[in-house]
């Protein structure tokens, strides 16, 4: 066997626990520097529920949601130009980009509504 061939399954097996490990510590890490970021913030005398108020108002499931309901939308538009019009691979990134970013543009004007009602 050459040492090509005893590379790629070592590669094979080992990238997936490297990038899990990596993922892992990379939570860890920023748990950590948010809660030491809190901490200072506790200490200097500031009022930490202003981290609270920016994570309610935020609106991330809202934002979440309308975006997959557009790329789902767009994915389906895309096939659907495939099968109407022969655009093979044009039409799935185009429309799912399109349908998208429409999806995170309602999900901003309803977010400013809502924010201008409270």
């Amino acid at each position: 066997m050459s040492e090509e061939q005893t590379i790629i399954p070592v590669l094979g097996i080992s990238l997936p626990i490297i990038i899990t490990l990596g993922a892992f510590i990379m939570v860890v890490y920023l748990r950590k520097y948010k809660n030491i970021e809190r901490m200072a913030m506790i200490d200097k005398g500031l009022s930490p529920d202003l981290f609270r108020e920016a994570e309610t108002a935020a609106g991330g499931p809202l934002r979440w949601g309308l975006l997959l309901i557009g790329s789902g939308l767009g994915l389906l538009m895309g096939y659907w130009l495939d099968y109407a019009f022969d655009m093979e691979e044009v039409a799935y990134f185009s429309m799912l980009f399109i349908f998208g970013g429409a999806g995170l543009a309602i999900a901003y004007v309803i977010e400013s509504k809502r924010n201008k009602a409270a």
